[in-house]
């Protein structure tokens, strides 16, 4: 499969999402169809998929489209992911191809 035939959409965070307390609500910023941005999804998905299993949901903004929702994050580079729930908020700005740090940055590594 073509990466760049990835569709990337804003999905729309509703209420059920975010009622069960152990859901986690991600945000990824992108800035249009780049390869770093279809990367960061592909990415980002197969870490939910393993590591979350259906506890997740993935919500993309494309600055280009809504510049003004970068406001509320202080988006600053791009992408960038942010852990919106559970608290604290945290943010990871690359293509998420570090699986490690990706999850170091979310707080998922097992304890050892």
């Amino acid at each position: 499969m073509n990466p760049m035939s990835t569709d990337i959409k804003v999905k729309e965070v509703n209420q059920a999402d975010t009622e069960n307390d152990d859901m986690w609500v991600l945000r990824l910023y992108i800035a249009g169809q780049t390869p770093k941005a279809i990367t960061a999804l592909k990415n980002l998905k197969e870490i939910c998929e393993v590591q979350l299993k259906g506890k997740f949901t993935i919500e993309v903004v494309d600055l280009l489209e809504n510049p003004q929702l970068g406001a509320e994050d202080q988006i600053l580079a791009l992408p960038t992911l942010v852990r919106k729930l559970p608290v604290p908020v945290r943010k990871i700005i690359g293509d998420l191809s570090n699986t490690e740090r990706v999850l170091v940055g979310l707080d998922l590594l097992p304890v050892r």
